[in-house]
């Protein structure tokens, strides 16, 4: 076995920055992203994605192609950018654990989503809760975590024909969605949200509004999964800053015009309970009725679906793998977990993975059904994922503070004061979000689900953040025992 080198899957083969941006869309943004703010915000959230347009969602991924650009030789990705930024071989540590460990719940919910995805490919409808027990889901959740874990070991190039096929799917269906819903505005169809007018846009900046937007950074954020792969782009310097473009173009264009899209078609004062779930089904089989088209739409966006959620599981699986074991000082990882097949994959901290994953299914199987574990693992990911992206800012203020020590093929904001404000900005704001998150959005406050819910966010959050100083303890044991070998 070899030490992890992303470049050693191919030391000849280039990733065109098309590729590369496909490959992050996948994990970043989907249609289904554009449903749950929709259902916590309402109308208003289209004023939400564009203030995250602007002065969040593109800052920050221009920040990540100063900082992929300035460590563009590290395996590690935000991890390298904290350990070489700071210093501090033990936050590089930190860091990667966190990064990766987060992921985790995003990948249950991916695998809920193929499952949600097969179920209206079957029956054509929403009664997979009535068909399925909640004990059935999980295990089934699990089994197609393991299951893709081996494929992606056999099949080499898993990764960039799912995130092509996965990625260019979704982003046409979901573009597709909002111009045949123009298309049936001239043809009849009527706006079920209303009133439809500049006040029902203005957003309400209460407590549920704050708990939310962390799922709006959970939906946009992600950018920086791509950063230990620009050692394999022919032009970084060129292709990298293109590449974070055109994701904030497509994911500008996703959140806005589909969330506008969804307002013709659902009542945003009068949500169903499970629109998080199954949403996207209602969204394209009304599009079809209402286009006289049947069901045939819902089937197509299905079929996409599943393929979309199976590209992100092999992103996932595989770039997080990779920030884990590809840049972490030795003293704090044992060695097990840095050691590569032949393909180049981290095999044993998959194994770590589908451990982690089967506690987090143990402790969503204590919730009453399965659209009930389907939302919380959801908002979930707003407590976590957010919390990870903050170390993105953090990397970057680091690097900019000490800037006479690192060099760059691109520069975010020439001025060193204004640099610095963007970042401890985009760091305050996704702290704020991601500790608002832990409040639960929905059950309501006092009831027994409230407090259950909100229990099990600080336990596992904990939990998976916390694990991470065992590690460090096993490596100093492992080398305690070599060294009386």
């Amino acid at each position: 076995m070899n030490t992890l080198n992303p470049n050693s899957l191919s030391q000849k083969k280039y990733t065109p920055w098309l590729v590369l941006t496909l490959l992050d869309f996948v994990t970043i943004i989907s249609f289904e992203n554009i449903f749950y703010p929709f259902q916590n915000q309402g109308l208003s959230v289209v004023v939400s994605w564009i203030f995250m347009l602007f002065v969040y969602v593109i800052p920050y991924e221009l920040i990540v192609s100063q900082l992929g650009l300035t460590f563009d030789q590290q395996a590690g990705g935000l991890a390298s950018w904290i350990r070489r930024g700071t210093g501090n071989d033990l936050f590089g540590y930190a860091t990667s654990w966190m990064y990766w460990v987060q992921t985790i719940p995003y990948l249950v919910d991916v695998s809920n989503s193929i499952i949600v995805s097969f179920s209206w490919i079957v029956l054509g409808d929403a009664t997979l809760s009535s068909h399925m027990s909640t004990f059935t889901f999980g295990l089934l959740t699990f089994v197609i975590i393991l299951a893709f874990i081996l494929l992606e070991n056999i099949f080499k190039n898993a990764l960039e024909i799912l995130s092509l096929i996965g990625g260019g799917a979704m982003f046409i269906m979901s573009m597709l969605f909002v111009l045949m819903t123009g298309y049936a505005l001239t043809h009849g169809a009527h706006i079920a949200t209303q009133p439809f007018n500049w006040s029902a846009f203005k957003p309400n900046f209460s407590l549920h509004y704050f708990s939310t937007t962390g799922l709006l950074i959970f939906a946009m954020s992600g950018a920086e999964l791509a950063a230990p792969y620009i050692s394999r782009m022919k032009n970084p310097k060129r292709d990298f800053p293109r590449s974070m473009w055109l994701l904030a173009l497509m994911t500008g264009a996703l959140t806005i015009f589909g969330t506008l899209a969804l307002a013709v078609f659902f009542d945003a004062n009068n949500i169903p309970n499970d629109f998080k779930m199954n949403g996207p089904y209602y969204a394209f089989k009304l599009l079809g009725e209402q286009l006289g088209w049947g069901k045939i739409l819902m089937y197509i966006f299905a079929v996409v679906q599943a393929f979309f959620m199976l590209a992100q599981l092999a992103v996932l699986i595989d770039a997080a793998s990779r920030v884990f074991a590809g840049d972490v000082n030795q003293k704090y990882m044992p060695s097990w977990l840095t050691k590569t097949n032949k393909h180049g994959r981290p095999v044993h901290s998959y194994t770590l993975t589908a451990g982690i994953a089967l506690v987090l299914l143990l402790l969503s199987g204590t919730l009453p059904d399965i659209n009930s574990i389907y939302n919380w693992l959801l908002n979930l990911n707003g407590i976590v994922s957010p919390y990870k992206t903050c170390l993105v800012f953090v990397a970057f203020i680091a690097v900019r503070w000490q800037q006479d020590k690192f060099s760059s093929d691109y520069i975010f904001i020439k001025n060193r004061t204004g640099a610095l404000l963007v970042g401890f900005w985009c760091f305050l704001f996704t702290f704020v979000c991601a500790t608002m998150g832990f409040i639960p959005q929905n059950s309501h406050f006092g009831t027994a689900q409230f407090n259950h819910e909100l229990l099990m966010n600080f336990f596992f959050v904990f939990l998976i953040f916390g694990m991470g100083a065992i590690l460090p303890l096993l490596r100093k044991l492992e080398i305690r025992l070599k060294n009386k070998k």
